[in-house]
């Protein structure tokens, strides 16, 4: 897997939501950065947002339902930044990842412990329970008093969401927006130069 060199855009460390989305990024250049783009990867992605347990490991299948409720997201996140209606399938599938699985953990006794709440799922919907979790997450984002400052990085190529820290923040890295000033800068010198 190669990792994405930039730094997480603001709100992704609180929003898995989020995390998800940016799990794919074009940098400079056109180069296409894929955190799930093997089963491993998709693993290591659970593992390191603490959505799978450690030894945990997914087939194709499972990468490709989590690669596809990222595409919903940033569709949903998109759409939600330029003020548009989300495409109604993005919205379907959100909506399915939200009621696929029970949401609630039961309650459990052991002697030695008491009473817990544990989740408790077979291997085969750790995957789902992620993907609710996540989805949860979007909804509860999207419906928020941070909706409001949901945003994509203005940084072409870049094509991250973030949450902005204050309102005239365009860019989701200091990396990102150096880039873009530096484009600006250009042009003007362009634009200024005598023609010849």
């Amino acid at each position: 897997m190669t990792n994405v060199p930039l730094p997480p855009a603001p709100g992704t460390a609180e929003h898995l939501c989020l995390a998800l989305a940016n799990s794919i990024v074009t940098l400079p250049g056109g180069q296409r950065v894929d955190e799930l783009n093997s089963p491993e990867d998709a693993t290591a992605w659970l593992v390191g947002h603490n959505l799978a347990p450690e030894g945990t490991g997914l087939l194709s299948y499972c990468q490709n339902q989590l690669a596809g409720l990222r595409e919903q997201l940033r569709e949903i996140l998109r759409s939600h930044t330029e003020c548009t209606a989300p495409a109604p399938e993005a919205l379907a599938g959100l909506n399915h990842a939200l009621t696929a699985v029970p949401s609630a953990a039961p309650l459990h006794y052991s002697p030695g412990a008491g009473l817990s709440r544990v989740p408790s799922h077979p291997v085969s919907q750790i995957v789902a329970h992620a993907m609710a979790q996540i989805a949860e997450d979007a909804a509860a984002l999207l419906t928020g008093p941070d909706a409001g400052r949901i945003a994509q990085c203005a940084a072409a190529p870049c094509d991250r969401f973030m949450v902005r820290t204050h309102a005239r923040r365009q860019w989701c890295s200091e990396r990102c927006g150096a880039r873009q000033r530096a484009t600006r800068s250009y042009a003007r010198k362009v634009d200024k130069a005598p023609a010849g």
